[in-house]
């Protein structure tokens, strides 16, 4: 007797988490099925929201946290079973050096790398996404050029303006030496008025952004994976023949 009631207790414990996670499963997706992806090559990282920096942003906030994103960036280094890294953006910008920080640390990766501009990749995420290897955006996308800005207190000294200028200046020579758009032109659209109300800049769509040598190409997911597996191959094929 005992036995059955502890097979049974066991059964209707299973019941209950079988449940439990569906229930999660309905909460946080809305479906109680979730495709699963198999076990890949390539791994995929998002920067959605703002890039949070050194300050914390309020809990309302979709944010994503450079300090989550550095560690991952190592382990995809250093794993011998990821090929290849795709990286979604879909950011409005955020902290200067955190988003900087994410963009070297994308650029210096030995794998092959592409990126997706979806929806946005404002301010900040302009230099990550160009970061890549290849660098792709959908029609629909948007990128917002503007100046460096300071939020918060600011001392109105020379060395103010100075500091401003020399951060925005490692903004510009990362941007232009990782894609192909010029620098005379990169800081015209900067500094352009009348694009953005009350303000100075561009707002560059999907198609112009290409044009302008800011990204390699206009695609999605498709395009996204059809172009890592030709470069991950380029890669295998060069390992091969400095081994032999």
């Amino acid at each position: 007797m005992n036995k059955d009631t502890e097979k049974k207790e066991e059964e209707n414990q299973g019941q209950q988490q079988n449940s439990s996670a569906l229930v999660q499963k309905i909460q946080q997706l809305g479906q109680s099925n979730v495709p699963q992806a198999p076990d890949s090559n390539i791994h995929v990282l998002t920067i959605i929201g703002q890039v949070e920096g050194h300050v914390q942003l309020p809990p309302q906030n979709k944010t994503t946290k450079y300090e989550h994103l550095l560690p991952q960036l190592i382990a995809i280094e250093q794993n011998p079973k990821i090929e290849g890294l795709i990286i979604l953006l879909n950011t409005v910008g955020g902290d200067v050096e955190a988003g900087l920080a994410l963009a070297e640390m994308i650029s210096s990766i030995s794998k092959p790398t592409v990126s997706v501009v979806l929806g946005g990749g404002h301010s900040i995420g302009v230099p990550i996404a160009v970061a890549t290897s290849h660098s792709f955006i959908v029609p629909t996308a948007t990128m917002t050029i503007h100046p460096v800005r300071l939020t918060g207190l600011v001392i109105g000294v020379p060395q103010t303006f100075e500091y401003l200028d020399k951060m925005q200046d490692r903004v510009i020579n990362f941007v232009v030496n990782h894609s192909n758009i010029k620098e005379e032109k990169f800081k015209d659209l900067m500094f352009a008025k009348g694009n953005l109300t009350r303000d100075i800049g561009t707002n560059v769509v999907g198609t112009d952004a290409v044009d302008y040598g800011l990204i390699d190409g206009v695609g999605g997911i498709k395009e996204a994976m059809q172009k890592l597996n030709e470069l991950i191959s380029q890669n295998q094929k060069s390992e091969n023949q400095v081994i032999q």
